[in-house]
């Protein structure tokens, strides 16, 4: 371990922490710098709802940490590098010096790999490579064995249950509502879908008896459930708000479309990447999670988008901005397309929603597209992906398998 330790006085090895103390410094601000300045490319020429996205980024955490760690390792070494009891010696802990060398040579190279990180991290294809994983791994973590299509109406005698803050339904937790409702034989229902905003004091959902005649509950104690299973913050989140990831690539996909921007193959690889969130989604149950207590007493109902609400939300979005540009329009065919191929009839209801999509998207190059020749060519594509369609509406079941 001697050759290891530092061989200097401990006048030098005070001089080499304060050093690396002030190197470190300096490193740290450059790149808080660079992130502030990645933070903003991202924020005004793709979405500010990326900037989460950044600031979670485990690298540039572990980056920043490690700065920090070097720093005050350092800082901490002069307090005893040198001096004992308030008099100078000559007497230190060699090896200790040593290690902060080891970590400002750690220090240097994470600024490299940094640089190269921060370079990549603000790449679109990394950015929505990034979005889609997110928005897939929460469809994934939605339980769909509950799900129905269609929620159940809020009967007349519904007691009304009043929001007690305002902000954003980030998340829901129903198996945590679940026992209450079933010692009061009760069905809860929420107003609000993940995502949407709610304002304090207004009805944030209902809980009603099984009859009319039944003792109507009272609203205190569900009203506190809500409050605590329910978690609304000022912005929303990803966990369990799939909109809100769709929503991000729409963002970049629009913004690339904006006169000042002019982009259209950006918005094509939004296009894209929301084909594959899409067709995750057109093979899962979707609507509203409706979950029964044991032996029948009880419910929860959890209100959520359905098929249509996605496609509409997709298809409207960039056929409102994007009709007037072909490839753009093409690209969206190009993901209705592939939704459909992923269809496993019988599927006539989602398909439906399809072919309203395609006529809605042709009908908005119709309003929009200034050559016709390009028309034409969106015509042709819209013709041929409806023919599919309906040739899909058609199969039997047993085909399909």
């Amino acid at each position: 371990m001697s050759s290891l330790a530092f061989q200097g006085t401990a006048d030098d090895a005070r001089a080499l922490l304060i050093s690396i103390s002030s190197t470190v410094v300096t490193v740290i601000a450059l790149v808080l710098g660079l992130t502030v300045v990645a933070l903003q490319l991202s924020s005004t020429q793709f979405s500010p709802r990326l900037l989460r996205n950044f600031l979670r980024d485990r690298p540039t955490q572990v980056v920043l940490s490690g700065f920090l760690a070097t720093f005050v390792y350092s800082a901490a070494g002069l307090f005893t590098v040198g001096v004992e009891d308030g008099e100078r010696t000559e007497d230190y802990p060699r090896l200790a010096v040593s290690g902060a060398i080891a970590l400002l040579f750690l220090s240097l190279g994470m600024v490299v790999y940094f640089a190269d990180h921060l370079v990549h991290s603000i790449q679109i294809d990394a950015i929505n490579r990034r979005v889609e994983r997110n928005t897939r791994r929460a469809i994934i973590h939605e339980d769909t064995a509950t799900v129905e299509e269609a929620a159940p109406q809020v009967p007349e005698w519904a007691v009304p249950l009043l929001g007690r803050r305002s902000g954003y339904i980030q998340t829901v937790y129903p198996l945590l509502l679940l026992p209450l409702v079933s010692d009061e034989n009760v069905t809860i229902c929420l107003r609000k879908r993940v995502g949407e905003h709610v304002v304090e004091g207004t009805v944030l959902g209902w809980v009603w008896a099984p009859g009319p005649g039944d003792p109507p509950p009272a609203a205190e104690p569900f009203e506190a459930a809500l409050e605590a299973d329910v978690r609304i913050g000022f912005e929303r989140t990803i966990e369990q708000d799939i909109s809100f990831g769709i929503r991000q690539q729409i963002d970049i996909g629009c913004k690339a479309l904006s006169a000042a921007v002019n982009d259209p193959y950006t918005a094509v690889q939004a296009i894209d990447h929301l084909a594959v969130v899409c067709c995750d989604l057109a093979v899962r149950p979707l609507g509203t999670k409706i979950i029964t207590g044991p032996g029948g007493k009880g419910r929860v109902m959890i209100p959520g988008n359905n098929f249509a609400d996605y496609v509409v939300f997709i298809g409207g979005l960039f056929g409102r901005y994007g009709s007037s540009d072909l490839v753009v329009m093409l690209a969206l065919l190009r993901l209705f397309e592939t939704v459909v191929e992923v269809l496993l009839p019988p599927g006539s209801a989602r398909l439906a929603v399809m072919d309203r999509a395609v006529a809605e998207a042709l009908a908005d190059a119709e309003r929009s597209m200034p050559r016709p020749p390009s028309l034409e060519r969106i015509r042709g594509a819209v013709k041929a992906l409806r023919s599919k369609i309906n040739s899909r509406s058609h199969l039997k079941p047993t085909s399909a398998a």
